[in-house]
């Protein structure tokens, strides 16, 4: 599809190329036979504009070419793109022999910059990955999109969620807040049913993907509770302040 794609470009191009020379041609035939400077200058500067265009389609058809370069693995696996001293430099295409496909920018032969890194070759219902790599692994800001319809927007970090980020699940559980080695770590709020302002949340800290320290949980009745949570269920004593404007306290 992508050579496909290549040679209907180089097409155009030439097709552009070759029209536009036909006519600066005709053009030119015009200008050597009128003596009305007025009509010379406008056909002069057309015959400009279409010069650079050409140029422009020349330069375009030198970064297409470059493009059009292709590596073949023994395993299967196949790379297109832009390449450098023999290695991958630039923008290209990666297809490994598992059906995974990584489309976007390369530097010393690894992937670097912007990209999109599509899982099992499914770019609709497939897992895929989309922001910025650093020495081939996912590192700065970058959208996850899981096939079960969970998303994360955020921080990477070494290949990993790290950072400050907002996770969103298919259910509609939202948590947006602070993130190491993939899980929920530090301080963040956990909103259930994707209503952060009548449905019931928690804010306070996190460790491993689990309420541990201090927070607080807002309930849709109007009452919240404070006080410590370890392993994601309160602990100790917790004071309960109602929507009425009690103060009770309770343990756990």
């Amino acid at each position: 599809m992508e050579e496909k794609i290549l040679n209907i470009n180089n097409k155009i191009y030439s097709n552009n190329n070759n029209t536009l020379l036909e006519i600066i041609n005709d053009l030119n035939q015009i200008i050597n036979y009128t003596n009305d400077n007025l009509i010379i200058k406008i056909l002069g500067e057309a015959v400009n504009k279409m010069n650079c265009i050409i140029n422009d389609n020349r330069k375009n058809l030198e970064i297409i070419n470059e493009i059009n370069k292709q590596i073949l693995y023994k395993d299967g696996s196949k790379y297109i793109g832009q390449i450098e001293n023999g290695l991958k430099e630039g923008k290209g295409i990666f297809y490994w022999n598992n059906g995974d496909i990584y489309e976007g920018e390369w530097k010393n032969d690894k992937m670097e910059g912007k990209g999109i890194y599509y899982y099992n070759r499914d770019p609709f219902n497939g897992d895929r990955y989309k922001g910025y790599w650093k020495d081939g692994k996912r590192e700065g800001k970058g959208i996850y999109n899981f096939n079960n319809g969970n998303r994360y927007e955020g921080d990477y970090k070494n290949d990993k969620i790290e950072g400050k980020g907002i996770y969103y699940w298919k259910n509609g559980d939202i948590y947006d807040g602070e993130w190491k080695n993939d899980k929920q770590n530090g301080k963040g709020i956990l909103y259930y049913h994707k209503d952060p302002f009548t449905g019931e949340r928690y804010e306070g800290d996190f460790k491993n993907g689990k309420k541990e320290g201090k927070g607080i949980i807002y309930f849709n009745n109007g009452d919240r509770i404070m006080g410590d949570f370890s392993n994601d269920i309160p602990i100790g004593k917790h004071v309960r302040l109602t929507k009425n404007g009690e103060v009770k306290t309770e343990n756990c």
